[in-house]
This record gives structure tokens, C-alpha cells and sequence, in this order.
């Protein structure tokens, strides 16, 4: 049905679109760091990096999935390929509507005093924000211990 390969170059401009329609921080998006999702035909349906940040903190970042290919396990297999992957510590921000589902692979909330300095600036500017926003939606900043999962 699919298969999850390194991106290559040409992937580039498939990641920025899925990225775009997903609504997601568009900053970081180097090609090298991310996994694909493409079908049997070739066409880029997912993707996903683990993105190394200036603080030495890593993040897992990026996960979108085409419409058409949404609950069909496609972000599933992305996120489980990129944890396993990566044996450090990781980090993640979502709307805290996605809290659930990250819990069931070790992700716990970290308050903002015990995050690292790149997700502290993002969760104050992300504060600053909302107080010009209607969203209902909290931002969360949450992190994988090496011993989860």
C-alpha cells in the first residue's frame, strides 16, 4: 500500500506542500532530515524529520499526511520509523487536542520551566499570540525520555 524511504531531493517541493497544507511551522524543512511516505506510484503522501535544534535539543517535527490518506496508518508508521530512529531524548510541540495520542508512544508534557531553550521561546512567542487569537487550543510542548516507548 506504502512504503517509508529517506527523502531525495526531488522530494523537496512534495514535503513543502504537504507541510503548507498541513498548516505547519514551514522553518527547517531540509530534505535531508526527512522520512516519505510515497505509493506504489511513486506520489509523496507523508513525510516527517527529526529536526536538531541550536540548544542540542531534537524535536520531532513535520508529520503530515495527505487528505486523501489520513486514518489509513500512514502517520502511524511515520512516527514509529522516526522514534525508532533516534535513541536520545526527543521533543515535540502539537495542539494539545493531540496529547493522547503522543502519550501512547512515551511522550509526557514538560512544563515550560524544564524545557529547553528553543521551546521555551516558542511556547512564550505562541502565548503572545493567542491573545489575539479565538483558538481554543492550547500548544504543548511535550518530551521522550530515551527509557519510553
Amino acid at each position: 500500500m506504502f512504503t517509508i524511504r529517506s527523502a531525495h531531493s526531488e522530494d523537496s517541493r512534495a514535503i513543502q506542500s504537504l507541510i503548507h497544507a498541513a498548516g505547519i511551522n514551514p522553518t527547517g524543512l531540509d530534505w535531508q532530515r526527512f522520512l516519505v511516505v510515497i505509493t506504489p506510484e511513486g506520489q509523496v503522501i507523508g513525510c516527517g524529520q527529526i529536526k536538531p535544534h541550536r540548544d542540542g535539543s531534537h524535536e520531532l517535527a513535520s508529520i503530515a499526511i495527505a487528505d486523501e490518506w489520513r486514518h489509513q496508518g500512514v502517520g502511524r508508521a511515520i512516527i514509529e520509523c522516526l522514534l525508532d530512529s533516534h535513541s536520545g531524548e526527543l521533543y515535540l510541540m502539537c495542539r494539545s487536542g493531540l496529547k493522547a495520542l503522543y502519550e501512547k508512544y512515551g511522550f509526557q508534557v514538560v512544563q515550560e520551566e524544564d524545557m529547553p531553550k528553543y521551546f521555551k521561546r516558542i511556547n512564550k512567542l505562541v502565548r503572545l499570540l493567542r491573545k489575539f487569537s479565538d483558538k481554543r487550543e492550547n500548544l504543548l510542548v511535550m518530551k521522550r525520555s530515551p527509557s519510553a516507548g
